[in-house]
Formats: structure tokens, C-alpha cells, sequence
């Protein structure tokens, strides 16, 4: 993996995502406090250290923010992977959060789509909607080229179950990237997607 940058400026929002090298320092500020957590998560369990800078119109929900921020991290790390040769390309992770379990399988081949199921009691954690989660994973699906499922098993705590979806995803990210020693793509088509 390479480090990339990408910066997409709209009149929503105005964010700028880096994939740093292997020994870069995380910073994420979204203004979205639990957002933040869960991106920190993301960086920290995947090992792709990155920086996030994003400022939307959190005035008016956090919606733009979140979906935006997919989007842009999804096309910084399809950069960084590049043509997607010599890694693993699956991965995926079990991963409980105390009470809560959410299982993450991911393909990364060129072939977007997502697969979600969760379901939360309430509607908003912090400043985050709880439905906002699948619409960043979408995003950052359809913009990273990744086949993604995620499934929050069980769980009663909102926080607990959107935390345990974030690292699972990480875990399977960090697992499906993984180099191979090959260099060569992980398919009999001898292309992905």
C-alpha cells in the first residue's frame, strides 16, 4: 500500500483524506466527536494510519459530513492499493464489543457493493446518527471498490454495536490487504473486478 491524498470540495463539505506511510501518526477531525472515535478505530485496528480533515454542515446533521467522508476515504485507499495486486484480497473478522458482536467479511476486487444488518434503539449517539453508519459504509464501499458485508450479530448498547461494526471492518480491511508476495491479483481471471 502507498500513501494518497485525495480532497473533494463541495458546498456540503470540505474534506481532505491521507493514507499515510506505515510509520505516519493518525489525526482525524471531523467535528463530529463519535464519528472521530469510530475513524480513530478504523485507523488504529485496520493499520493504515490516516489523516481525515473534514468541515461540513454539521448545522444542519451530520449526514453530508459522514456520507462525504466515505466517499473520500474510500477513493484515497483504492489510490494506495493501486492495481490491487499481491494482497490477500478477503478478509474478514468476528469482533465483540462487551455485550455486542458484528461480524465484517470484505472482498476487495473492484466489484462494489454493500450488505448491512443492524439494528439500533436509538436514534442518535452524540452528534452521530445511528443510521448514518451504513451510509458511510456505502460509501466508502462503492469508492474503494470493496464487496462489503457487515453484520451486527447482537448487542444491546447503540455505542457498543456501531464500535464493534467499525473494528470489524478494520480487522477484515487489515487482513484483505495484507500483502501476498506474489504481486500478482488474486483471481483466476487474472484481473480483479
Amino acid at each position: 500500500m502507498t500513501s494518497a491524498t485525495v480532497t473533494r470540495t463541495s458546498k456540503e463539505t470540505d474534506i481532505t483524506v491521507t493514507i499515510l506511510p506505515a510509520d505516519g501518526k493518525t489525526d482525524i477531525s471531523t467535528g463530529i466527536g463519535f464519528f472521530d472515535h469510530m475513524l480513530t478505530a478504523l485507523s488504529v485496528h485496520s493499520q493504515i494510519p490516516m489523516a481525515i480533515h473534514a468541515v461540513g454542515d454539521t448545522h444542519v446533521d451530520a449526514h453530508h459530513t459522514v456520507e462525504d467522508t466515505g466517499i473520500v476515504l474510500g477513493q484515497a485507499l483504492n489510490q494506495a492499493l493501486g492495481d490491487k495486486t499481491g494482497i490477500a484480497r478477503y478478509g474478514h473478522a468476528y469482533i465483540p464489543m462487551d455485550e455486542s458482536l458484528a461480524f465484517c467479511s470484505l472482498d476487495i476486487c473492484n466489484r462494489p457493493f454493500l450488505v448491512f444488518n443492524a439494528e439500533f434503539t436509538n436514534p442518535m449517539i452524540g452528534a452521530y446518527d445511528t443510521c448514518l453508519t451504513e451510509e458511510f459504509l456505502r460509501a466508502f464501499a462503492f469508492n474503494a471498490g470493496l464487496t462489503l458485508h457487515v453484520n451486527v450479530l447482537y448487542g444491546k448498547n447503540d455505542h457498543h454495536k456501531t464500535e464493534a461494526a467499525y473494528k470489524a471492518l478494520a480487522h477484515a480491511l487489515r487482513i484483505a490487504s495484507a500483502p501476498t508476495g506474489t504481486g500478482e491479483a488474486f483471481s483466476t481471471k487474472g484481473i480483479l473486478g
